[in-house]
C-alpha cells in the first residue's frame, strides 16, 4: 500500500471517529416503531394547533368586546360633554343675572318693594332663581362626573383592547409556527407510512368490526350511534368531517348530533361532564389518553371504544386499555 493509500485510510479512520455517535442502532430499525412514535408526536401536536386556534378566537373574541366597550363608552362621554356644555351654559346665564341684580335677598327685597303684594312677588322670583341655579349645578355637575366615569371606562377598554389585540398577535404567531410544525410531522407521517410492509399497511387500514353495535336510549346513545355510523371513515389531522375526522373531531361532532356542545378539542373534552372510574365505564363516556389529553375515544361498552386513531387508519372500534394509557373518563349524561 503506498503511502499516499496509507494517508487516506488514516484520515477517513480519523474523520469517522471524530463524528458524533450517531449509529443505524440509535435509528428506530422498526418502521413500524418509527411510524408510531411519529403519529405520536403528530396528534400531541395537533391537538396543541387546535388548542392555540381556540385561544386566538378566544382572544379575538375579548378584543371584539372591548372595542364595543370603548365606542359605547365613547359615545356616552359625547352625550355627557354635550350635557355639561348645555348645563354649563344655564349656569353661566343665572350666574350673570345674578351680578346684573337679580340676586336678591330678603332685606333688599323688603327696601325696595312698593307693597306687601311686590314683596312676596320678589320673594317668590328670589325662590325661583335660586332653584333654577341649584338644578343647574346639580345637573353640571352630574353631566361633569358621567363625562369622567365614561372616559374612564373608555380608557380602560382601550387598555384592554390593546392587551388583547397583542396576545392576539402572539398567539397567531405562535399558532403559525405550530401549523408548519404539525404539517412537517404530518408529512413524516405519511413518509413512515410508505415504507411499512404492504400487509403492515392493509392491517392498519382495516375498518375492523361494522356489524351493528345495540347502543342505549338517551344522549349518550345518540352520540355513540353518530360515531359508530362512521366506521370506515378516513382519519385526517383536523377534520371534523363529514367523512374524514380527528379524534375529538369526531367525539364533538357524535355529541352535537345529540344536541350537547363539547369543547373541540381533546383536552377540553378532559373537563365536561363527570369523572367515572375504569370500572364504571359504559356507552358513549369520553376516554382521554395520555399525559397530555391529545387523544380521545368514546366507549362503545366497558371494554372497547370507537375512535378517530391518527394517520393511515380509519375510525375504528378498538380495546379500551389497547388504545393508550388512560388520562380521565367522563360521562356527559347521567
Amino acid at each position: 500500500m503506498s503511502r499516499k493509500l496509507t494517508r487516506g485510510v488514516v484520515v477517513v479512520v480519523l474523520l469517522f471517529s471524530a463524528m458524533p455517535a450517531v449509529s443505524l442502532a440509535a435509528q428506530p430499525a422498526d418502521p413500524a416503531r418509527a411510524y408510531a412514535e411519529l403519529t405520536a408526536q403528530a396528534t400531541k401536536l395537533n391537538e396543541e394547533v387546535l388548542r392555540a386556534q381556540e385561544d386566538l378566537v378566544q382572544r379575538r373574541a375579548e378584543l371584539e368586546r372591548a372595542n364595543v366597550t370603548v365606542g359605547a363608552a365613547q359615545q356616552i362621554e359625547r352625550q355627557a360633554k354635550a350635557d355639561e356644555f348645555e348645563f354649563r351654559g344655564q349656569v353661566d346665564l343665572i350666574t350673570q343675572a345674578s351680578f346684573e341684580g337679580a340676586r336678591f335677598n330678603q332685606l333688599s327685597a323688603l327696601l325696595v318693594a312698593d307693597s306687601q303684594q311686590d314683596f312676596l312677588i320678589r320673594l317668590e322670583m328670589m325662590r325661583m332663581l335660586a332653584a333654577d341655579r341649584a338644578e343647574s349645578l346639580a345637573r353640571l355637575s352630574g353631566a361633569v362626573e358621567k363625562a369622567r366615569q365614561a372616559h374612564q371606562v373608555a380608557e380602560t377598554a382601550r387598555a384592554r383592547a390593546a392587551e388583547a389585540t397583542t396576545a392576539a398577535e402572539k398567539l397567531k404567531a405562535d399558532l403559525d409556527g405550530r401549523n408548519q410544525a404539525l404539517q412537517a410531522q404530518i408529512a413524516d407521517v405519511r413518509t413512515a407510512l410508505a415504507r411499512l410492509p404492504a400487509p403492515v399497511v392493509t392491517k392498519l387500514r382495516d375498518p375492523g368490526d361494522r356489524s351493528p353495535v345495540s347502543v342505549p336510549a338517551g344522549t349518550a346513545g345518540l352520540a355513540l350511534a353518530f360515531a359508530l355510523a362512521h366506521r370506515g371513515d378516513e382519519y385526517r389531522y383536523g377534520a371534523t368531517g363529514p367523512d374524514q375526522w380527528d379524534c375529538a373531531g369526531l367525539t364533538m361532532k357524535a355529541y352535537a348530533a345529540a344536541g350537547v356542545t363539547i369543547p373541540r378539542t381533546s383536552g377540553g373534552q378532559a373537563g365536561v361532564g363527570r369523572v367515572v372510574s375504569r370500572g364504571d365505564v359504559r356507552a358513549g363516556d369520553l376516554i382521554v389518553y395520555y399525559s397530555s389529553r391529545s387523544h380521545v375515544a368514546m366507549a362503545v361498552d366497558n371494554a372497547r371504544a370507537v375512535h378517530a386513531s391518527t394517520e393511515g387508519q380509519p375510525v375504528k372500534i378498538a380495546p379500551i386499555d389497547a388504545i393508550g394509557p388512560i388520562a380521565v373518563i367522563r360521562r356527559i349524561e347521567g
